[in-house]
């Protein structure tokens, strides 16, 4: 599985977002200089939030991006769906919509059992819990196991 460019700094861009929820709306230019993201594609990905229900945006010298709602009722999953469309897909096709016959047949299981646990972990950890540090505890006991962090 891969992480898009653009999803990655959808996050990056919610989490700066909600780390300042108090400050009021934030600049474009704020968000992507304080994140490294280039700002062109980073106002091109906040387009895309906003019609996603992400974000709201309000014009003006006292203008700029704030988080729709509170950051603990945003999922990663909802970010990432917002930028790049489903989670999980194979060849652009969602699994149940994809059929295999012959040798492959139990393909298709696993890439829905693929689906179901992609979903799992990124619509069970809110921005709150990735800004505060403290992942649910199903994440963090993954992440603790040293052979999570071993490339194979």
């Amino acid at each position: 599985m891969r992480i898009s460019a653009k999803a990655d700094y959808a996050v990056r861009a919610a989490l700066h977002l909600a780390a300042a929820r108090d400050a009021g709306p934030l600049k474009a230019e704020a968000i992507a200089e304080a994140q490294e993201i280039p700002h062109k594609f980073l106002e091109g990905i906040l387009g895309d939030m906003r019609r996603g229900g992400l974000v709201v945006s309000r014009r003006g010298s006292s203008g700029g991006y704030r988080l729709a709602r509170s950051p603990e009722s945003i999922s990663v999953a909802d970010v990432i769906r917002a930028v790049d469309g489903p989670l999980v897909s194979v060849r652009g096709v969602r699994p149940p919509e994809l059929s295999y016959t012959g040798a492959a047949e139990s393909l298709l299981p696993l890439w829905v059992a693929l689906r179901v646990n992609v979903r799992r972990i990124l619509d069970g950890v809110s921005l709150a819990d990735v800004a505060s540090g403290a992942l649910p505890g199903e994440v963090s006991g993954l992440v603790d196991n040293p052979a999570a962090w071993r490339n194979p």
